[in-house]
């Protein structure tokens, strides 16, 4: 079992900048990849960014540019530095944990961001 605790989402303005924690519990030593999906009302939970635990990345179009995704394995913990934040990134954020055969998902922080 692994449990993931987010942190850092909030009301934030147009053009600002916040920055997602999530920290990793558990069986954590057999995480592979870990990243940032969200879901904004009435639409489909998509990929933000996810990183591999030897530190490959990948971004969704939509945020390249402007979210860096970062990981300490020391810590268990994956970051997504958000900046330039528009009304389009208004949404619920998940951290996900891949462990063979199996996916974790945290409870999810809401992001704002107000015109």
């Amino acid at each position: 079992q692994v449990q993931l605790v987010e942190s850092g989402g909030g009301l934030v303005q147009a053009g600002g900048s916040l920055r997602l924690s999530c920290t990793a519990s558990g069986s954590s030593c057999r995480i592979s990849t870990m990243g940032w999906f969200r879901q904004a009302p009435g639409k489909q939970r998509e990929l933000v960014a996810a990183i591999t635990s030897g530190g490959s990345r990948n971004y969704a179009d939509s945020v390249k540019g402007r979210f860096t995704i970062s990981r300490d394995n020391a810590k268990n913990t994956v970051y997504l530095q958000m900046n330039s934040l528009g009304s389009e990134d208004t949404a619920v954020y998940y951290c996900n944990a891949q462990v063979p055969m199996i996916n974790y998902w945290g409870k999810g922080t809401l992001v704002t961001v107000s015109s």
